[in-house]
């Protein structure tokens, strides 16, 4: 198809019509708009990757009173960083965090780089988020490419292929670099991220009420939502794990995960990866252990979807007549369940989120057994 003839603002008033419409239309009360500094704005920026504003909300409410400057977040251990972090998956981004942190207050002076690449160079913080610590807490001209502000180039320019590409993504940051201003960047830049998730959004954009409705090409073809090209799609592989709930008296023991990897660094019960023999091979690892059960039971399987693939989980539930000094050979230890579900209450354990509705299901059958905290 044949681009309009219709051509995008120039850079001048490009900025001028966004900021207007971020004066009038834009998020001003979002918490992290409030004090603004390079710690609030990078913990921010960290957490919204790949999640929404409305999720990330109390995430960042509660963190930021446990870990109010850099400096608390560099001396709380990694356990206490990834309990605040459940739920909110990507786990990795949690672990980066906690390392940058430590760096910034051991080999900067606990103050962030006023510097791009600087920035750049820190655990888990890539080129785009650099750029939206800079512009918003340092009023650095630096241009963000996030995935908000992708679809809002890739629409206004219609910027054909998926910004995976190397020489696509090289023409989008062109352009970003382009229409960066040197005044308000700050508000330049939020303004970018709110209008790709508030208007320009990727399923049903409300282009009647963009700024740029009348100089987007792919408003004009009559098909925005085709931009930005679509990852190529691989299906996903499927595997299995069965999760040995093992119980005693209202406790559950539970291991630490290995640094990297799935759940790098949380707290699961053992499990049998590549398995989905359930109860029976529940009862072989019980013989293997020379252990006997009071109770076995298995629970509904439940799937988890990680970016790369799905994992199966076939949950048992065990409960031992006693609690042996050391289960199977892995590392781990007895945890009170009605504190698992309340992580506040003392116990900083990160769980992943399936463990964590597993660690409900496990209390709504223990009920009657359970004593209150």
């Amino acid at each position: 198809m044949p681009k309009p003839t219709i051509k995008p603002k120039t850079p001048k008033r490009f900025q001028s019509a966004l900021l207007k419409w971020f004066d009038q239309h834009g998020r001003h009360d979002l918490p992290w708009q409030q004090d603004i500094n390079p710690y609030r704005v990078w913990v921010s920026e960290i957490m919204l990757q790949q999640t929404q504003v409305a999720a990330v909300i109390p995430y960042y409410q509660r963190f930021m009173e446990s870990f109010p400057t850099v400096q608390a977040l560099a001396a709380a251990s990694q356990d206490q960083v990834l309990a605040h972090w459940s739920g909110l998956g990507y786990y990795a981004r949690a672990r980066n965090l906690h390392k940058c942190a430590q760096t910034v207050v051991n080999n900067c002076g606990g103050e962030f780089p006023r510097d791009v690449e600087a920035l750049s160079a820190l655990s888990g913080i890539g080129r785009s988020t650099a750029g939206a610590i800079a512009s918003i807490s340092m009023g650095l001209q630096a241009p963000i490419l996030d995935g908000n502000v992708k679809r809002v180039l890739a629409r206004i320019h219609c910027v054909e292929g998926w910004p995976g590409q190397t020489a696509v993504a090289k023409q989008m940051w062109e352009i970003a670099e382009r229409y960066t201003p040197a005044e308000r960047t700050g508000d330049y830049t939020q303004a970018m991220m709110d209008l790709g998730a508030t208007l320009c959004t990727r399923s049903k954009p409300a282009c009647e009420r963009c700024p740029f409705e009348n100089h987007c090409i792919a408003r004009a073809q009559g098909n925005p939502t085709d931009y930005p090209g679509r990852k190529p799609k691989k299906e996903k592989p499927e595997r299995q794990t069965t999760l040995l709930l093992i119980e005693h008296d209202g406790e559950l023991y539970l291991e630490q995960r290995p640094a990297s990897g799935i759940w790098g660094g949380l707290w699961i019960p053992p499990q049998l990866e590549g398995d989905d023999g359930g109860e029976a091979s529940a009862q072989e690892w019980l013989a293997a252990q020379d252990l006997d059960a009071c109770e076995l039971q298995a629970l509904p399987a439940m799937r988890h979807t990680f970016s790369h693939f799905h994992l199966d989980i076939h949950p048992v539930w065990i409960s031992l007549p006693s609690r042996p000094t050391q289960v199977a050979e892995g590392a781990g230890g007895w945890y009170k369940l009605r504190q698992l579900d309340r992580p506040r209450s003392g116990q900083d354990l990160g769980l992943p989120a399936p463990i964590a509705r597993l660690v409900k299901q496990l209390i709504a059958l223990r009920a009657p057994l359970l004593a209150p905290c």
